[in-house]
């Protein structure tokens, strides 16, 4: 009598397989909204600052050493730490440019 009953059942439609996909599909839109647009678009200013990089410019690296920009290269920055003091670091290190005369404030 069991077996009779399972063998009349219809199966499934096929629109409870994409409304079951539904939740997956929206946390993957929360995730690029959330996490993953906002990343991008921090990477899109940071690289611009670095290219934007000027000789005279106050920046701290990502190390947390402040100094002044001294010469600039391809892939290097030479950062005046102290007078007669140099020091080359890679130009994506450079975290922050400060504002003018911050240094001399310190």
């Amino acid at each position: 009598m069991l077996i009779g009953q399972a063998w009349a059942q219809s199966g499934g439609g096929a629109g409870g397989d994409l409304l079951g996909l539904l939740p997956i599909v929206l946390m993957f839109v929360v995730l690029y909204f959330l996490m993953i647009r906002p990343q991008m678009k921090r990477a899109k200013e940071h690289k611009a600052m670095i290219e934007a990089l000027q000789k005279g410019d106050e920046v701290v690296t990502a190390g947390g050493v402040v100094g002044r920009v001294s010469k600039i290269g391809d892939n290097y920055v030479s950062l005046q730490v102290a007078d007669n003091v140099e020091i080359m670091v890679q130009r994506p290190s450079v975290q922050v440019v400060l504002p003018k005369g911050t240094i001399k404030a310190l």
